[in-house]
């Protein structure tokens, strides 16, 4: 049973503005790249855990802080008797295993995520203790990504290779299980204590001014839109979106890149590129959100 569904990570979805509206820096990109790839295998394992039949909550995406210390869980899976935490990977190629590290058959070593994964269930079964909480916990690691080979690896069940994902999502659908309020209980006090975003991120340095103008396409994630009718169109893809939702999508990234700035007619039309009329966009914003202020000053807030 979903209690609680994936959201797009802030840092992801301001970073998919930025790369389609600026150039980055090849470190910048290969990050975006990075985050890009492993939400991907997130949405991937969140398409298996959906059609797990028998009794659990599924809760994808927490992130939690104990003490001063914040650790991100993609995964949990509360059973009867259970809780699984679960972290994805996305990795994709031929990687050797060596004692606290992944290198890659060019050399580039990188920490087992195994070893994080641990930090996190140490941190998971604390914070259980702190609200009076003892649940079994089992800590899994999941490579999702077919195209991806483990050589050296030592046997360990709590790390599911893709060749092992179909027989552990098989042991998930048939694990006996039946919820009481007390499960339902924790797994709201976990959604209640997720934080949803770090609070501390590292962005690209960009300006209004410095970014450029049009509306991003909701398939590639590019500036490679055009308006046809009441249809905007990407032109890589060829998928079709209405006037309204690309319009509202791109007032959504001003929002986000820009909360001080305030919206008005004249600036969502500049934003998206002027290939919507201002008087499209004004309907669209009296629609969707709140007037604001009088004559010359008036601009549009979230309504309340």
């Amino acid at each position: 049973m979903l209690k609680k569904s994936r959201q797009i990570p802030k840092d992801l979805r301001k970073m998919r503005i930025l790369n389609a509206r600026m150039s980055l820096l090849e470190q910048d990109k290969r990050n975006y790249y990075a985050a890009e790839k492993g939400y991907e295998g997130e949405v991937r394992f969140d398409e298996l855990t959906a059609r797990i039949e028998n009794q659990c909550y599924i809760i994808n995406g927490l992130l939690l802080k104990l003490g001063s210390k914040y650790f991100q869980i993609d995964t949990v899976l509360i059973y009867q008797r259970k809780i699984y935490l679960i972290d994805v990977k996305n990795f994709e190629g031929e990687y050797i295993y060596e004692p606290k590290k992944l290198k890659t058959m060019a050399g580039k070593e990188i920490d087992d995520p195994l070893i994080q994964l641990q930090r996190c269930e140490s941190l998971f079964r604390q914070l259980l203790q702190q609200y009076g909480l003892n649940f079994h916990i089992e800590a899994i690691l999941v490579y999702i990504n077919p195209d991806f080979t483990l050589y050296q690896a030592p046997p360990n069940d709590s790390v599911i290779l893709p060749s092992k994902l179909k027989s552990f999502m098989k042991k998930l659908n048939t694990e006996f299980s039946t919820l009481t309020k007390g499960h339902e209980n924790l797994a709201n006090l976990l959604i209640s204590l997720d934080l949803g975003d770090y609070p501390y991120s590292n962005y690209p340095a960009y300006t209004y001014e410095g970014l450029q103008k049009g509306i991003i396409s909701s398939s590639s994630h590019k500036l490679s839109t055009f308006l046809r009718s009441n249809k905007i169109v990407c032109r890589d893809s060829g998928v079709e979106e209405s006037v309204e939702s690309a319009v509202l999508r791109s007032v959504e990234e001003l929002m986000l890149l820009f909360p001080d700035l305030k919206v008005t007619t004249n600036l969502v039309f500049e934003w998206c590129g002027m290939i919507v009329p201002k008087k499209t966009i004004r309907q669209i914003l009296l629609k969707n959100y709140q007037l604001t202020g009088y004559g010359r000053w008036t601009f549009f807030t979230k309504k309340e």
